[in-house]
Parts: C-alpha cells; sequence; structure tokens
C-alpha cells in the first residue's frame, strides 16, 4: 500500500493567488474580427469612433409642417398665423428640394429631411389646411422637433470603449453607425476533465459505489457564463499514461481544468501528472481554506505562447465550483478582456452561533431571508448557514451568498452582524420564506405557490429551528411537527402568542428495514426495539437533532444508544437512502418515503406535519394563497396519493 502524501504546502489564500497570477501572463487574448451579427456577448477588442453622423441629416420627429420659427411667433388657439403651403410634402427618404421661404410651410412627415430654410416643426395637431393656406394655432421655437445632424451621435466620436461587453444595447449602436464587423477579444478555450474510477455520465445506469459527473457540466456552464468557449476532455480513469495523454493532447487551449485528484492521497494521481508537464509546475498544492483545501495551481510554459494555467480543482461539487469562482473566474475574465466582477455585499445578522475550523479562512454559504421590522442602522436580512458540506450538489446554486470565517478565528456568534457576499447579482426578496422540516408533501405545495407567480424560498433546518424561526418573525411560514411528550399532542403545545396555527396533514412514520432482513420481518414494535439494541450488528441511523423525528426517536429509546445513534441523517430520503444502501439497518421515516425506496415498513405513530405562521404575517398574499391552496380538493387528493392523511 502507498504511504498517502501530504500537501506541498498549505499556505493562505491571497498567497496562492500572488503565486499562481505571478506566474502567468493575463493581458487580454488576441483580437479577431466577426460579423456584427454574432458579436452579442463579446468583448471589444478596440476603440469604436463613429464613421459617420447619427442622425445624418436634420430630421423631424413628429409630423407636422416645416417652417421658420419666427413666422409662427403670436401664433394661439385665439391668434392664428397663416402660411402659404409649399407644394412639396416630404417623406422618409425623400431628398427636398424647395427652400420653405419666409412666410411659407412644407408638410413633412416623422423622419423626413428638414428641408433648406426651415428651422422649426410645427405639429400638426396645432394646424389646419384651407387650400393652400396652413393655419397655425402654436407658436414653436427654433429647433422644436428637430434632431439636427450628429445631435446623438458626431463623426469621429468615440462610441464604445475597447473592453466593452456587447449588449443588444451597444450591437445597436454599432449597426446604427453603420459597423457590420467588430473586432473583438477571443473567447479563452478553457479544456475540462474529470478524473477518477467512480465517475460516470448522467444518463448512465446508477451501479453501487459510482458517482454521476455533475462537475463538468457545473465547469463548462460557469465557463460559458464568463464568455468563454468550454473543451469537454471527458471523464478520464486514475491512470496516469492516460491521464498525461489527454493532457499534452490539449496544450494549445487557454486554460485547463481537472477536477478530483487534487487531495494527494494514494489514488490521486492529477497533481502528479502536472507536475510532469513542464516548469515553472505547481506553485500552490493545500491551501488554507474551507471548502477547497485540496485546490491545486500549476502553469506550464510554452514556447511562443503565454504560460497555460492548470487548476486541479477539488472533486466534490460545491468545493470545485467555489475555488472555481474564486481563483479561475478571474483569469478567465481577464484572458478574455472583462472587468474584474466586484461582489455586491451586505449586512445580515446570524441567527445563531457558526462555529469554524482554526487555521483555515472558512467560506459559509447562506440563504438569507428579510429582518422582521428591522429598526434604522440594523441589518435588513437574517442570513442562515447552509451547511450541507462541499460534497452536496445543491447548496451553492440555492445560496444567496456567502460569510467569510476568518482564518484565526474559531466561532462567530448568534445574533453577530455579518457581511455576505452576494453570488448572484442583486438580491430578491421572495414572496414567500418557508423555514423548518422537510416533506415531500411541502415541495408539492411550494411547487404549486410558485406556478401562481411567486417567489418563494425554502430553508430546511428541522422543526425546532423553523418554530425558533417564526417565532422571530423571520419567515411566513414554518413546517414542523413536535411531538409535545407531556401530552402527548403534536404541535399546538409550541404555538406560542405570536404565532397562528395552520393545520397541515398527517404523516405515518415508522422504523424502515431492507424488506428481507430477518431481524426485523414480522416483529412487534417492542420486540424490535429490544432487538436493535442487542443484536451486535444492528446498525441505525438517526436523524438530526431539532428534528420532529429525532424527538420521536430519542422518545423511543429512552436512555437506550444503539450503534449507530449518533450518525445523524437531514432528511427521510437520507435514512431510506442508508438502509437500501447497507450502511445501516434501520432508521426511522415517513411511509411514503419507505415505499419510494422500496424498504420494509413497521409503523410507529402517526404524526401531524403543521404549519405556523406569524400573526403579522398572515395576511401576506402568499401567505393568503398557500392556505387557500390546502383546502382545495385536488391538492388534497394529490396529497393523499403521496402518502399523505388528510380529514
Amino acid at each position: 500500500m502507498r504511504k498517502q502524501d501530504q500537501f506541498l504546502e498549505v499556505i493562505d489564500r491571497d498567497e496562492a493567488e500572488r503565486r499562481f497570477q505571478a506566474v502567468l501572463d493575463l493581458s487580454p487574448l488576441p483580437a479577431e474580427d466577426i460579423p456584427l451579427q454574432t458579436a452579442l456577448g463579446r468583448v471589444l477588442a478596440e476603440n469604436i469612433t463613429a464613421p459617420v453622423d447619427v442622425p445624418g441629416f436634420d430630421r423631424a420627429n413628429v409630423d407636422g409642417f416645416a417652417v421658420r420659427a419666427e413666422d409662427t411667433y403670436g401664433a394661439s388657439d385665439t391668434s392664428f398665423v397663416v402660411l402659404r403651403m409649399n407644394g412639396e410634402m416630404i417623406t422618409p427618404g425623400m431628398q427636398p428640394v424647395e427652400t420653405v421661404e419666409p412666410g411659407s410651410a412644407t408638410f413633412i412627415a416623422t423622419g423626413g429631411v428638414v428641408p433648406r430654410g426651415a428651422d422649426a416643426v410645427v405639429m400638426v395637431e396645432f394646424t389646419d389646411v384651407e387650400r393652400d393656406r396652413v393655419i397655425v394655432r402654436r407658436a414653436v421655437a427654433p429647433g422644436a422637433n428637430i434632431s439636427f445632424a450628429g445631435t446623438d451621435i458626431g463623426r469621429g466620436e468615440t462610441v464604445l470603449w475597447r473592453h466593452t461587453l456587447l449588449t443588444s444595447r451597444e450591437t445597436g449602436v454599432l449597426a446604427a453607425i453603420g459597423i457590420d464587423r467588430v473586432s473583438v477579444v477571443r473567447k479563452p478555450r478553457v479544456a475540462i476533465f474529470s478524473t477518477g474510477d467512480e465517475l460516470i455520465p448522467p444518463g448512465t445506469p446508477m451501479t453501487p459505489g459510482m458517482v454521476y459527473d455533475s462537475n463538468a457540466v457545473i465547469l463548462a456552464d460557469a465557463v460559458r457564463e464568463l464568455g468563454a468557449e468550454p473543451i469537454l476532455g471527458g471523464i478520464l480513469p486514475d491512470d496516469p499514461d492516460t491521464l498525461e495523454s489527454n493532457l499534452r493532447q490539449h496544450l494549445d487551449v487557454d486554460v485547463v481544468l481537472l477536477s478530483g485528484g487534487t487531495s494527494k492521497g494514494a489514488g490521486d494521481i492529477s497533481y502528479r501528472v502536472v507536475s510532469k508537464l513542464g516548469q515553472p509546475g505547481i506553485v500552490a498544492h493545500g491551501i488554507a481554506l474551507k471548502p477547497g483545501k485540496p485546490l491545486c495551481l500549476a502553469a506550464v510554459n510554452r514556447p511562443g505562447h503565454r504560460p497555460l494555467p492548470i487548476v486541479i480543482l477539488p472533486g466534490f461539487p460545491t468545493s470545485a465550483i467555489f475555488t472555481f469562482q474564486e481563483f479561475v473566474a478571474p483569469i478567465i475574465r481577464r484572458l478574455g478582456g472583462r472587468h474584474a466582477e466586484a461582489r455586491e455585499v451586505v449586512s445580515a445578522r446570524l441567527p445563531l452561533r457558526l462555529n469554524s475550523e482554526r487555521g483555515r479562512t472558512e467560506y459559509v454559504l447562506v440563504g438569507l431571508v428579510e429582518s422582521p421590522a428591522a429598526a434604522v442602522g440594523e441589518p435588513r436580512y437574517v442570513a442562515f448557514p447552509m451547511g450541507k458540506g462541499s460534497g452536496s450538489v445543491t447548496t451553492f446554486s440555492r445560496a444567496d451568498g456567502f460569510v467569510v470565517v476568518p482564518r484565526f478565528r474559531e466561532y462567530v456568534d448568534e445574533d453577530d452582524v455579518v457581511a455576505v457576499h452576494l453570488l448572484g447579482r442583486g438580491l430578491e426578496p421572495a414572496d414567500l420564506v418557508v423555514i423548518g422540516s422537510h416533506c415531500i408533501g411541502l415541495d408539492f405545495l411550494l411547487g404549486k405557490i410558485q406556478e401562481q407567480g411567486f417567489r418563494i424560498r425554502f430553508l430546511a433546518v428541522g422543526s425546532s429551528g423553523g418554530l425558533q424561526a417564526a417565532k422571530r418573525g423571520e419567515c411566513d411560514l414554518a413546517g414542523i411537527h413536535l411531538l409535545d411528550p407531556e401530552s402527548n399532542t403534536y404541535n399546538r403545545p409550541f404555538v406560542s402568542e405570536e404565532l397562528e396555527w395552520i393545520p397541515g396533514y398527517g404523516r405515518l412514520q415508522g422504523i424502515v428495514f431492507r424488506p428481507n432482513d430477518q431481524r426485523f420481518v414480522g416483529k412487534s414494535l417492542d420486540a424490535l426495539l429490544a432487538d436493535v439494541v442487542t443484536l451486535p450488528d444492528c446498525i441505525m441511523v438517526n436523524r438530526n437533532r431539532g428534528s420532529g423525528t429525532r424527538v420521536l426517536i430519542d422518545r423511543l429509546l429512552g436512555d437506550k444508544r444503539p450503534r449507530g445513534y449518533l450518525t445523524e441523517a437531514r432528511s427521510h430520503n437520507a435514512v431510506a437512502a442508508a438502509v437500501a444502501q447497507q450502511r445501516a439497518d434501520w432508521g426511522v421515516a415517513i411511509s411514503i418515503v419507505a415505499q419510494q425506496a422500496g424498504l420494509g415498513f413497521l409503523p410507529v405513530q402517526e404524526e401531524h406535519y403543521d404549519f405556523v405562521c406569524p400573526k403579522a404575517r398572515r395576511h401576506r398574499p402568499a401567505v393568503v394563497a398557500f392556505c387557500d391552496l390546502l383546502g382545495e380538493p385536488e391538492v388534497q387528493e394529490h396529497l393523499k396519493a403521496l402518502g399523505m392523511m388528510l380529514p
């Protein structure tokens, strides 16, 4: 067995970035000439000056009569001015011939060329025509209703600057000055490889131990969002020769990305292969970050070309995309001629203590909800940590931003004000904020609410966390299933004066197990609970503290602590997966989840999954719509089909 290597040197984040950028040429890539029709989203390589005036002639802005302004002075609704009508009628695209002499007027349509002698246009609404006379009922000043040549854009004027990102507004300007081809910065070409014997492409049948390769899709689309061109190299096995061969075939691109193979374990070969490709080689491997410690940054000099940046990203999705955004995206932007993108930062209150690992700068992804009745000077938002770990494929997509915990700080205390760096552009407050316990019935209801045009946000923090958020007024609804041991009643005993109870539906909780496991088949609940404690090789999977299911489990077990008690799953589905995959032998989940997973099910107790709402938020439109939805017969039938129990 190979002894596991250690990181070359764990260094600070800023030092890693400094070393990496110091060995690269980050000036924009060479220019290329392309048709205007394909220029949307590209970056200009040079300034654009106007070859013509816009407008190119004195242009009428309204339908009316071209006149000399001084001939209209004194005209009003009670005192008319009469002008002689010229025989010419000017329409767009026509070159006028007749001069407007004193005391005369020429009909002109919007967009027509203002004739010689005229310096204003009277709107047709303020005129009448009698035979060959124009009766004017409104005086105009010189220049009225005329756009003079060059007033929008003058010939020789710089209209767009180098490194401008071309949107529809800019391409419209280019078309207006007659330009049909533009010089733009060449798109950076980014080769993307996924490494690992355990990876399979989406669409392939899943087998135990395998993982769908999501990183390739995430990274390719992130590259496209930056205006670059991804080149997909596919999934490569943990074989040094295969990896080296593929990398050497792609040394003509502008950036190379690999995901996986960064931790320097016995099976991680990516960094070893990269170190053989040339100088300067690896400049950072091991960065004091969380997530992202295994990140590897390297470069390879190429004769006649700029150095090639090579980045080995961590294999876990959240770590991969986060380190991409922090270290790779700035490189791609600069190569593509794009300006650095400054993240918007907002202040928020942390509703609970956040522990951190001393010695590593930690980036904690958070979801934001509006703070109830924040006083002047207090943060507008509350930041809920979304701690699913670096292996989560959903955390980054659902987070609003992240909080940076400094390297030598061990925690951020409850109610501390933190700076949240937004991941998107701007922050759209949700119309309906739901915090609490997850349920597939709730998933269905929120989907229906979103179909009605409401923006929703759901944060799964467990029943207890949701109840506290509702009491603090931080959400519109909290989904809870909390059992009061004294009254043996769900939810109602926990509803305080500031909250309103909204009845939901029933769910059947029970013990789930593999249907062929004879240790469970046909057993009564009491017999089974006795066995799971005494059987030496019977492993449970628990639920997270703060969840309603955990309260039920602890009540069932009393002071017993079966093997696996400390292993916590954050959802019913995660419990079912652990049992189905034989990582555990039993757990507690709802009946529909057991059914969907093909597991055996021993009923324990019917529970009630209800909602609580801060009374101050009860009449918000989205809350009203949600409550109305609960009473719709079709919705109730669908909930029953999902295994929920309604009256």
